[in-house]
């Protein structure tokens, strides 16, 4: 039998890959990632299935990964040389972005997701120049000498896709503030969700997610960072890139008739929870 669980945070990149890979075999898929099914193998497909709220989850990992594939060339069309893309998990872009072959990307995770990477795409060629880096970026010694291997970029963006809510908070802050004086850290993309998720529906969640609990929660995920001194550069909500999709909500009718029976107020903070942003450090 295949082992479905989450044994540590690692195995959260199995899980959003997996998604990724079942995004690229629809017809109408709004993106193709052919390699996420090199990288996910069996146990990967198995736990993208078994997760709770899959077709939710699947939902909306395919519009973070357009969003976000969206805002990561904008900002490579705005200067930027390189891209550093923190906790990297099974992210695929270097290979199918339509990139500058000078671009400069680096990928940094735990030494076990890096060695898998590179033992299961050694016969793909990526587009840019990629490097990849065993890392913890929890460690603020370790973000030190991620300052020293960017330095030669003139423009970087940094990426910490679905990496965050697993953080402590102060390293979340330390991390804000250590990019912040890198001087060529121009973007910060991040994906955001404001407020707690309570109730019955997420205990299933919360018991599958138990050895990879989320750590960093905020009823305001913009205010944080603009009060260390970030600034809103560009912003995708949820809903919106749902409907520039044509991508509905695998909600059951009745959900979305009570969603559309909400005061315009509530429903209106509602949309505003959830998106991907582009950070621009305040000078």
């Amino acid at each position: 039998m295949t082992d479905t669980e989450i044994r540590d945070v690692s195995d959260t990149a199995l899980w959003v890959a997996a998604y990724r890979a079942k995004e690229s075999a629809r017809p109408d898929a709004a993106f193709h990632d052919p390699l996420a099914s090199v990288l996910i193998g069996e146990r990967g497909k198995a736990i993208g299935e078994t997760m709770p709220g899959s077709s939710l989850m699947e939902w909306v990992m395919v519009l973070r990964t357009v969003a976000i594939d969206r805002l990561i060339m904008n900002a490579i069309s705005s200067g930027a040389d390189m891209v550093v893309n923190l906790g990297a998990g099974l992210d695929t872009r270097p290979y199918r972005l339509d990139l500058p072959s000078s671009m400069k990307w680096i990928e940094v995770d735990f030494p076990n997701i890096v060695e898998l990477k590179n033992e299961r795409l050694k016969d793909h060629a990526p587009k840019c120049e990629l490097q990849r880096i065993s890392l913890d970026i929890t460690q603020r010694e370790a973000r030190a000498t991620l300052g020293n291997i960017i330095q030669s970029a003139k423009s970087v963006v940094v990426l910490t896709e679905g990496l965050l809510p697993y953080l402590d908070p102060q390293v979340v802050n330390d991390l804000a503030d250590d990019l912040r004086h890198m001087g060529n850290v121009h973007y910060w993309i991040q994906d955001y969700f404001s407020g707690r998720m309570r109730g019955r529906s997420m205990r299933p969640w919360e018991k599958k997610l138990a050895a990879a609990p989320f750590k960093f929660i905020l009823d305001d995920w913009l205010a944080f960072f603009t009060a260390r001194h970030w600034q809103v550069a560009e912003r995708i909500r949820l809903v919106d890139e749902a409907r520039r999709l044509g991508r509905r909500p695998p909600f059951p009718w009745w959900r979305m008739l009570m969603f559309m029976l909400t005061p315009p107020h509530i429903r209106k903070r509602m949309q505003e929870r959830n998106g991907y942003v582009m950070f621009k450090p305040v000078t």
